[in-house]
């Protein structure tokens, strides 16, 4: 579908060789991603549960995997170019630090003196910067900066979940709320894929990733949830009053108990929703996956229809339509998002965890600040040194400590920590 892309969507940052004939841009763009060092890394990341903590549950990297099969499919059926989309949800957490969410904030706390940190604007960082792929023209006889892998302005710009500068959030999304898509250093790439774009707005791609994520997310931690015996979903058994207060408090301030109750009751409806105890039997699972899948179809189809209604049948691409999601749908997504924060995430045991992870991520970057370069990896160590200041260099050590795995933060507080 690359066809009903135009010149400038398929324009790189830095120009390349002819490559062989055979792939459009975006197939390239998409076997960039998936051969990245960051993919593979998401592999020992928290999803909501610690990676590695049981073989069923979800990591980064297989939960990335599940928001492009959904992402690729609704894409499709737009009319976006399926490898767009499907490189966009392959990057979506990328940026991502050490024990998610709860990492990224130790992070913004470590780096609040250089502009914060945010899990979307390091996936830019990472994808214009950090990866080894594309080198920009230096000067005779020497190499430029890295350009990351180089993607084209059409896959970049579906990439960025939150298309402006920290501050900037036009504040009428519920989740964007502290939430931005570049650092102050990175402006340079992020102008030129905003080039020409509407202020703030996200290409319709960038949208199909959302969406496919907040789905994803969704539908599957509850499963996950469900699997790892953190409750159950007969509704007599739900503490609904907690659940409806996290739906408010974490994700959407704009619903009330009556929005949440009725999105609950429209779910609990379905024929596919499961009426008995979960026993980890293969018919429970079985049952489950069952009613995963319903749920996926449902925000999926619902999606697809109001936006053919709205903007007709495409090809939709870029910045001439937008996705439309129904407001019911909304509210289901973000009820089954709150019964997952409410049994796992929020349970005494994870906090105290959580607490324990974060005191570990700031001691790593005093740790590395203070060894000035001489502990970081090869990579790092050499921007440290090119960095021409302090806050430089201390983005450095919080690029550094990003890029680390749960697992690898571990022995590295080993290691350095005693």
């Amino acid at each position: 579908m690359s066809e009903h892309y135009g010149p400038e969507a398929c324009e790189r940052f830095v120009d390349e060789p002819p490559k062989r004939a055979g792939r459009t841009p975006f197939e390239r763009d998409r076997a960039r991603v998936v051969h990245s060092s960051a993919l593979r890394r998401l592999s020992a990341k928290t999803q909501v549960m610690g990676a590695g903590s049981d073989d069923f549950v979800r990591n980064r990297l297989t939960h990335s995997l599940e928001v492009a099969q959904v992402a690729r499919e609704l894409g499709k059926a737009l009319g976006c170019d399926p490898d767009i989309v499907d490189s966009a949800a392959l990057s979506h957490d990328l940026g991502h630090p050490p024990f998610g969410h709860n990492g990224e904030n130790a992070l913004d706390q470590a780096a609040a003196d250089i502009g914060g940190f945010e899990g979307n604007a390091q996936t830019l960082r990472l994808l214009s910067r950090l990866e080894s792929k594309a080198f920009a023209p230096g000067r005779k006889g020497q190499q430029g900066r890295s350009v990351g892998l180089n993607l084209t302005r059409a896959t970049l710009s579906a990439c960025v979940k939150y298309p402006w500068a920290r501050g900037d959030s036009p504040g009428d999304a519920p989740d964007a709320a502290g939430k931005f898509g570049a650092y102050a250093d990175d402006r340079e790439v992020f102008d030129w894929l905003r080039a020409g774009a509407p202020a703030q707005r996200r290409p319709i791609e960038a949208q199909v990733m959302d969406l496919s994520d907040d789905i994803a997310y969704s539908v599957h931690d509850v499963e996950d949830g469900v699997f790892g015996g953190f409750f159950e979903l007969d509704p007599a058994g739900l503490d609904t009053a907690s659940v409806f207060e996290v739906a408010h408090d974490w994700y959407d301030s704009s619903v009330d108990d009556a929005r949440m109750a009725a999105a609950l009751d429209r779910l609990q409806a379905l024929v596919e929703w499961p009426t008995a105890s979960f026993d980890g039997s293969r018919p429970a699972r079985a049952e489950l996956k069952s009613l995963t899948s319903a749920l996926i179809g449902r925000f999926a189809m619902t999606a697809q229809a109001a936006t053919v209604e709205q903007w007709g049948a495409g090809p939709l691409t870029r910045y001439g339509a937008d996705l439309e999601v129904p407001p019911d749908t909304r509210d289901e997504i973000t009820v089954l998002k709150a019964l997952a924060a409410h049994y796992v995430m929020r349970t005494d045991q994870r906090a105290t965890v959580q607490d324990r992870q974060r005191e570990l991520l700031l001691a790593l970057v005093a740790v590395l600040a203070a060894g000035e370069g001489r502990d970081l990896e090869p990579d790092f160590a050499a921007d440290f040194a090119a960095a021409s200041d302090d806050p430089g260099r201390h983005r450095v050590i919080i690029d550094q400590v990003a890029s680390l795995t749960d697992v690898s933060a571990h022995s590295w507080a080993l290691r350095l920590l005693d």
